[in-house]
């Protein structure tokens, strides 16, 4: 399981760093200041959750049982909040009304903030 999570942890480490720079510079003159800062929220807490991937998947202090919940809610939640946040600042350049699936986005962030609720329900039950 352990290397499962750091691979995930790499993906969305790479992913995350091209679409900043994708955000940065690719998306800088189709989509307006507002939506390349909605873009840029996307991409931050995908790296923030890149990066707790990364110790989830390097510690010895989480349960198994545990590190698999974290690492299945982190990883739909990073799905589901960045990649709906990705979907909706672009939503001018496509056909498609984003705005419609407007809703994945809260429900990606519970799953964000229920993965970190297990971490710490985790350390407080350990025994030191």
């Amino acid at each position: 399981m352990n290397k499962t999570i750091l691979i995930t942890a790499s993906i969305l480490g790479i992913t995350g760093i091209v679409l900043g720079a994708f955000g940065a510079h690719g998306l800088k003159q189709l989509i307006s200041v507002e939506a390349q800062q909605t873009f840029e929220t996307g991409v931050r807490y995908q790296m923030y959750h890149a990066i707790l991937l990364l110790f989830v998947g390097n510690t010895v202090l989480i349960r198994y049982k545990n590190k698999k919940k974290i690492y299945y809610l982190t990883l739909l939640g990073v799905l589901l909040f960045s990649g709906s946040i990705y979907a909706l600042a672009t939503n001018a350049l496509t056909t498609f009304d984003f705005k419609l699936i407007g809703i994945i986005t809260p429900i990606g962030g519970l799953l964000l903030i229920l993965s970190w609720i297990l971490l710490f329900i985790n350390f407080l039950k350990m025994k030191v």
